[in-house]
């Protein structure tokens, strides 16, 4: 692609003729076809991929085909097939996160009615909907998405025509390479063209941001599945090889620690480039490894995640199971707030609520509303209401809140984000 189309440039530019530039172009469909069909033959003279093409192209054209390389090196040469296959690479990854995120939606709106426990610090906090808390999951994806949406532009600038560091002394036309090539703008100078390497290590610390939030992810799942909260279906968990009671949720743990695996990558190569002189060294080349496993991991990760969401069912009984009395205690301060009193002593009234119950080893639910009103004589009978849990995520009706409304208008908005990617 980048022969053929540096070919043109260079007919534009008068180092070729018109039949010089056809039998070039013919040539190196010639050879991209014996790469297609896996005939073609590497030799031990040819020191990398581009050596041996303009090899096997010789050798189908004759001496014509050492025109090609005028005014080119190697250097821009690997900088260009590296941009264009990375900014494939990312394109594709952005539509296989859209899907993940319209299943994520999909899910959410199904399971909009199942309510569930809320943590901070793993403790119980405040009741809350699944829906919920899968879109908690999804917002972070959704800033991925924009966040390899705005590397893209800055991938997809063409070096092509750079030489080995100082520009190009046939008067190539840059800004038709990069048109020919797809690219959105060239590169402003030829020095940097040839050893920028930022866009690979910009893609692995995306990567490395989207598979820490996949991580969280698995980590929330796992423990879900833990108390029975949810079920992972059997093609994501394994069994056990001694213990025939257990579901293992090894796909999560594989997303799990694929996290720490790519920021390894992402801070190797940083660390390689951050020693090196103007302009290319072959200490570049150590770029290639850590970004091909890297979109190979982000992709089959975006998979499994989908895989997981789609096919896990959360279970109603048991998530409600996990919600106590306790967690409406701040719903409690509220109440009190709404009657005009300063949250900072509905707080206190609260929490005296929750340590009488303690002490008389009963749920804070069962307190009396005569036991309530010796604490503060405020409560009244409709105090009761407070201990409701779907009455409780209704109340947060606010953005981005958990009543069913606003929950919905989360799904609805996600959506709509994720058919943008597409």
């Amino acid at each position: 692609q980048g022969s053929i189309a540096y070919s043109k440039a260079i007919v534009k530019a008068g180092i070729l003729t018109e039949q010089e530039g056809k039998t070039i172009q013919d040539g190196l469909e010639k050879v991209k076809e014996e790469w297609a069909n896996g005939t073609f033959e590497i030799k031990a003279g040819d020191e990398d991929i581009h050596t041996a093409n303009e090899r096997r192209l010789t050798e189908i054209i004759g001496p014509t085909g050492g025109k090609l390389h005028t005014g080119r090196s190697r250097n821009d040469q690997v900088a260009t097939d590296t941009r264009l296959w990375t900014v494939q690479a990312e394109r594709d990854i952005l539509a296989d996160l859209a899907t993940l995120i319209q299943a994520g939606t999909e899910v959410a709106e199904e399971y909009i009615d199942v309510l569930m426990a809320g943590y901070t610090h793993l403790q119980p906090a405040q009741p809350i909907r699944y829906s919920h808390w899968l879109l908690s999951h999804m917002t972070p994806l959704m800033r991925d998405a924009q966040r390899l949406q705005s590397i893209i532009p800055r991938t997809n600038q063409c070096p092509l025509g750079s030489g080995a560091l100082a520009g190009n002394a046939f008067g190539v036309d840059r800004e038709f390479l990069a048109k020919e090539l797809g690219f959105d703008s060239v590169t402003p100078n030829s020095l940097d063209s040839v050893c920028d390497r930022d866009f690979v290590v910009e893609f692995l610390m995306w990567a490395t941001m989207f598979t820490t939030h996949l991580s969280q992810f698995a980590e929330d799942v796992i423990i879900a599945n833990m108390i029975r909260g949810v079920a992972i279906d059997d093609a994501y968990a394994t069994g056990s090889s001694l213990m025939p009671q257990k579901k293992n949720p090894d796909a999560l743990e594989l997303l799990r620690g694929k996290a720490g695996i790519i920021l390894g990558k992402a801070v190797g190569l940083t660390a390689t480039l951050k020693g090196l002189p103007r302009a290319y060294n072959k200490d570049l080349q150590e770029d290639k490894v850590p970004l091909f496993e890297t979109v190979d991991t982000v992709k089959d990760c975006l998979a499994i995640a989908t895989g997981v969401i789609v096919t896990m069912k959360p279970n109603p009984e048991k998530l409600l199971e996990a919600l106590c009395p306790e967690m409406l205690a701040t719903d409690l301060a509220d109440y009190l707030v709404r009657k005009g009193v300063p949250f900072r002593e509905t707080h206190h009234i609260s929490g005296a609520c929750v340590r009488l119950s303690e002490e008389k080893k009963i749920r804070l639910d069962e307190l009396t509303l005569e036991q309530m009103q010796d604490i503060d004589s405020r409560f009244e009978a409709d105090v009761m209401d407070v201990w409701n849990y779907e009455a409780s995520v209704e109340r947060k009706s606010s953005i981005g809140g958990t009543s069913k409304a606003t929950v919905q208008k989360q799904i609805d908005d996600l959506r709509a984000f994720a058919q943008t990617l597409g």
